[in-house]
């Protein structure tokens, strides 16, 4: 089976909301083994709907929409729809009395444009929405073997309907399914990572191996096609295995996995205590450690020390070493984890001292120019970057690396 996600709602092409639908969409689709076409945008326009229909039904066999199936005028989904398909609509009761109940346990009165939501194509089966009042359909031409599913554009809303109702349904006409897993590193580039399993990636068909870039990590999605998900790991576990030999730990994690969870589960399992000093990353790190569970267990403290006197009055540097090396300095850095560490009592320690921008750069110093200290029991180690970006990547990318940097040192 082939689809097409034709997604509808002018708000979309104006830029106003972010079409995370069509991802989303995409993703169980390739799990269900379902091959995506293409993806297609439309405002609500009768003309351009039916078009965009046309269109996708001489690629496709399967057909999902999102959007326009609100209370007004302009929410033109299923009557285009209909038309297209020379079918009436027709009053479901059940999911008038449904949302007619909303109103009462709002109580607010039933706007009579919200009676639009409760007809469907004749011959359509209704799909119930659990998360608010306009139901989407099924609609099958057994004449053409075109399937049609509309859903609405609200994601709480699309995301249980697919999961209740469309999952169950396209499951009956896929005979494989798709696994995928994404393996994670932040220490190397996407094109280093990439030339160190150049073979693996060539030589994949089943499953197969591609690179990504994301913001500060680079991702290496394996993917497997087979009759069940037992066949898929089978298929899959002897090429990841290959590519964790190869990248070591450089690898930090797999799929949800984010480098401050794996990082505090490491300090947790270990019952190793972390404090933080930050200058240039302003609080980042602290607050992406913060996000991880049970964290407070290990984590004792944060400072954000951005001024040249509070690195001197609160982490103990030495005003001579600001004097001499600059506050941007391996030595600023060295001794900013160490003071950290001294004034918390903690086993370990991260600082960063740098110039994000987008001012304040020098030839000898430009802008990017971050030092990272990573403290363990004791012993100090400070690891240079030049990061030419914006502020914001230049924070986030620091604060990335320095809670890699700790993971790894932990390792080694």
């Amino acid at each position: 089976m082939v689809c097409e996600i034709l997604t509808i709602g002018t708000e979309i092409l104006l830029g106003d909301i972010l079409n995370s639908n069509s991802q989303y969409l995409s993703n169980k689709l390739a799990e269900l083994g379902i091959d995506v076409y293409k993806h297609t945008s439309v405002g609500d326009n009768e003309e351009r709907i039916l078009s965009a229909l046309e269109e996708a039904y001489k690629n496709c066999d399967l057909v999902i929409t999102s959007g326009g199936l609100g209370p007004t005028t302009d929410d033109l989904t299923k009557e285009t729809c209909a038309k297209y398909f020379n079918k009436k609509l027709i009053i479901h009761e059940e999911s008038l009395n449904k949302i007619n109940c909303f109103f009462n346990m709002i109580k607010g009165d039933f706007p009579k444009s919200n009676e639009k939501q409760a007809y469907f194509i004749e011959g359509s089966t209704v799909i119930p929405n659990n998360n608010g009042t306009a139901p989407g359909l099924i609609y099958e031409d057994k004449e053409r073997n075109k399937k049609l599913i509309i859903l609405p554009g609200p994601p709480k809303e699309l995301i249980l309907m697919f999961e209740e109702s469309v999952c169950p349904y396209l499951r009956n006409f896929s005979k494989y399914i798709i696994i995928s897993k994404m393996l994670k590193t932040c220490s190397l580039g996407e094109s280093k990572m990439a030339s160190m399993v150049e073979d693996i990636i060539l030589n994949s068909t089943n499953p197969t191996v591609a690179p990504y870039a994301k913001q500060g990590e680079s991702l290496l999605r394996v993917t497997a096609k087979a009759e069940s998900e037992e066949e898929c790991y089978k298929l899959m576990n002897p090429v990841i295995k290959n590519i964790y030999d190869r990248l070591g730990i450089s690898l930090y994690g797999e799929d949800n996995d984010t480098i401050q969870s794996i990082l505090g589960k490491l300090l947790m399992d270990r019952d190793l205590t972390i404090s933080v000093a930050e200058s240039c990353t302003g609080g980042k790190i602290s607050s992406m450690l913060v996000e991880v569970p049970g964290i407070s267990k290990v984590f004792l403290e944060g400072v954000t020390a951005y001024s040249n006197e509070a690195k001197i009055r609160t982490l103990g540097v030495n005003s001579e070493t600001i004097e001499k090396y600059g506050a941007v300095s391996e030595e600023c850095a060295k001794e900013m984890a160490l003071g950290i560490a001294k004034y918390t009592g903690s086993k370990t320690s991260i600082s960063t001292t740098g110039i994000a921008g987008p001012d304040g750069g020098t030839n000898e110093k430009p802008v990017g120019l971050v030092y990272i200290g990573i403290y363990i029991d004791g012993e100090t180690k400070v690891f240079k970057h030049n990061y030419s970006r914006s502020r914001l990547d230049i924070i986030n990318r620091i604060s990335i690396l320095a809670l890699n940097y700790l993971r790894e040192e932990l390792l080694n």
